[in-house]
């Protein structure tokens, strides 16, 4: 029985072996094939004919609930907010529903542009919420809560009734009254073919030049240093989140070439800083409840900062932890912060951390 036994484990390896040796053959140094289940799990986008779309619904009524208590603190009650993101909502009417053409995109003077303005395919709206909101927990939002926040949005630009459930049967019905339907022109060569009737060439003609060039230009330009910081902090002057960030004019310019000035004024030998394990706990649990995506340790964010919490209230444990659990609005600004729901032994961690002053 042993040399049977042993025989099969020697087939069962070779079989295993050439697995991985006609894998390694076909894409060296590469790894492995992803399985089936590993694909799924990427294979998440709607296209605009809406395949990929996972069965499903939701109401306005639901997808109200569901904005007021994940979306409203960074979009507003209404879609309206532009505070922390763009307006999603506005500047639509129900001619533009008839048309498919939003007016307000052809006037110069108009104020803004909102997503719904702009969007032309519902499925793009339904996919960005499923795979990105919200901010702070991306794909946290189930199926049917997604259709649900699709609904309460689509209710807001006045698509859809307040009474509308929408589902993966009657996706193609509202897309037919999305206000900038018509707004999207597939005339280039942005697409691979011509599923979506685009053009199969591109539409410029360029050649190859490298003969008779012109001199390449010298751009240069000099701000003196007194009117550095004419006009105020830059790096405050802009939104929080987004790609773009101002200079920090406060200090000098950092030239290329230059040493940093820090380096230079730091002492010869530096005491290494104490372990502090009871920070480093909480800070990994503000990262595992995405509390750092609203507040830095020692910096504002979209909220204060840990540390400037801290100097307002100082040993106020109980205080703390059932701000944190509760949430609220108005005493540190407008934005409020929603309601969370980590344990109440994690809350309590976090509070007393800050009550001790919020140290790394």
């Amino acid at each position: 029985m042993s040399r049977f036994r042993n025989a099969l484990m020697a087939a069962a390896w070779l079989a295993v072996a050439g697995a991985a040796f006609a894998q390694a053959s076909q894409f060296p140094g590469l790894g492995r094939e992803a399985t089936p289940k590993e694909v799924a799990k990427w294979d998440i986008d709607v296209r605009p004919d809406f395949k990929g779309l996972p069965a499903g619904s939701g109401s306005v009524a639901k997808g109200q609930d569901i904005w007021e208590s994940k979306c409203a603190q960074c979009h507003g009650v209404f879609g309206e907010s532009g505070e922390v993101f763009s307006p999603l909502i506005g500047g639509t009417s129900a001619e533009d529903i008839k048309t498919g053409r939003v007016a307000n995109l052809n006037r110069s003077d108009y104020p803004g542009r909102t997503t719904i303005m702009k969007v032309a395919t519902l499925s793009t709206l339904w996919d960005y919420i499923n795979r990105a909101m919200p901010w702070t927990s991306p794909k946290s939002l189930s199926t049917d809560e997604v259709y649900s926040v699709t609904a309460f949005m689509l209710n807001l630009a006045n698509i859809v009734p307040d009474n509308f459930v929408l589902s993966d049967k009657n996706m193609a019905e509202v897309q037919a009254r999305m206000p900038n339907r018509n707004g999207m022109t597939t005339q280039h060569a942005m697409w691979p073919g011509k599923e979506f009737g685009g053009v199969a060439k591109a539409d410029t003609a360029n050649k190859l030049c490298m003969k008779d060039c012109t001199p390449e230009p010298k751009v240069a330009s000099f701000l003196p240093d007194f009117a550095r910081n004419a006009h105020g902090n830059l790096a405050e002057q802009n939104r929080l989140v987004g790609q773009q960030r101002g200079a920090d004019t406060t200090k000098p310019e950092v030239k290329l070439g230059m040493a940093p000035v820090a380096a230079a004024a730091a002492p010869a030998a530096a005491q290494a800083k104490p372990d502090n394990s009871e920070a480093k706990a909480v800070i990994a649990l503000l990262n595992k409840y995405s509390c750092t995506a609203c507040h830095g340790v020692d910096k504002k964010v979209l909220g204060p900062g840990f540390n400037e919490i801290a100097k307002k209230h100082p040993g106020k444990v109980d205080y703390l932890a059932g701000k944190i659990k509760a949430g609220g609005a108005g005493v540190w600004g407008p934005i409020p912060m929603p309601a969370q729901t980590l344990p109440e032994t994690d809350a309590r961690k976090i509070a007393e951390w800050i009550s001790k002053g919020a140290s790394k």
